[in-house]
């Protein structure tokens, strides 16, 4: 049985690495994320005390439900790191078996486990012989190239050993993020499995989170790219999810938005370290907009946190003039 909210009115938050920290899960929770992922955590940085790795644990209670996303080549370190994030509150986690990013492909992690689906399913097995049935997910692409489709293979082998969901993106590896996400494919992997199927790839509006839903029949979505630039993006595909013909949906905030940020990283994190990173995080939220190089410029010359807070506060004003 699933313990999890998958439901088309309960949007998740994907796993977005170097994003989806603390601070930015609750910048998205506060405008309508029903479950947040971590940034995909290495099992190998767990086992060996990795620089950084425990910190991308960070959460607090109002983070929650949230989601432990794990990656790695090696079944037998998922049995030897997860029972110690037992013991640390963590209830619910996904394998990362869709990145295709070089240095996770290298470490047989990511999509590289659809080029060899027994240790895939090995993988996901262990995960669940610790963590039980219902409490891991798995993250997967079509396959690792055009003409080698296997999700429908792996996905039912996965629902075999007790996952509790399954997320498709639906590209292959080898395309990265380029071309179109084919959403007919989750619609057919919804027809194949019993187990609730999430949805990513392409959702960079609200109206995008609908029409999946609507094409496809699948259970959930998860907004990855399309929150990264308007963490309201939430609120807007709730409330057309209530009010299918409304014509006043929530706007993006620029202000808001980044002075809420702000505050949330200082106040989870005052290092310096905390400052560089939302300090090169901020420009995103201004893309597209006139003048956006001044946006940049003004708030990379901040040397510290109040003097970004002020920048921020300037912009907000001039935009609003």
């Amino acid at each position: 049985m699933n313990l999890l909210s998958i439901h088309p009115k309960k949007p998740w938050l994907a796993p977005l690495a170097g994003y989806s920290d603390l601070p930015f899960r609750m910048l998205c929770r506060n405008r309508g994320c029903a479950v947040a992922c971590t940034e995909m955590i290495s099992v190998k940085g767990l086992k060996y005390n990795g620089n950084g790795t425990k910190s991308l644990l960070t959460t607090c209670p109002e983070d929650n439900p949230l989601v432990v996303q794990l990656f790695g080549g090696d079944p037998q370190d998922y049995l030897d790191t997860m029972p110690e994030l037992i013991d640390q509150g963590h209830s619910f986690f996904d394998l990362n078996s869709g990145c295709p990013v070089k240095k996770v492909l290298k470490a047989g992690g990511g999509s590289a486990l659809l080029l060899e689906p027994d240790r895939l399913i090995e993988t996901a097995a262990n995960m669940v012989k610790v963590a039980g049935e219902g409490h891991v997910g798995v993250k997967i692409r079509l396959g690792f190239m055009s003409g080698e489709d296997n999700y429908l293979e792996v996905a039912r082998r996965l629902e075999d050993v007790g996952i509790g969901w399954i997320t498709l993106h639906p590209r292959y590896a080898k395309q990265m993020f380029s071309g179109t996400a084919d959403w007919s494919k989750l619609a057919i992997l919804k027809k194949h499995v019993s187990i609730p199927v999430i949805g990513s790839g392409d959702l960079f509006t609200a109206e995008d989170g609908i029409e999946c839903i609507r094409q496809t029949g699948i259970d959930g979505i998860m907004f990855a790219r399309g929150a990264l630039y308007d963490p309201a993006i939430f609120s807007r595909y709730l409330k057309l999810i209530d009010e299918p013909n409304c014509d006043s949906l929530p706007e993006f905030d620029l202000g808001k938005t980044m002075e809420e940020h702000i505050l949330s990283s200082r106040e989870f994190d005052e290092s310096n370290g905390s400052f560089r990173k939302i300090r090169s995080i901020l420009p995103r939220y201004a893309k597209g907009l006139n003048g956006i190089r001044a946006v940049r410029g003004s708030i990379s010359k901040c040397q510290n946190w109040d003097e970004l807070l002020d920048a921020v506060r300037k912009i907000s004003f001039l935009i609003n003039e």
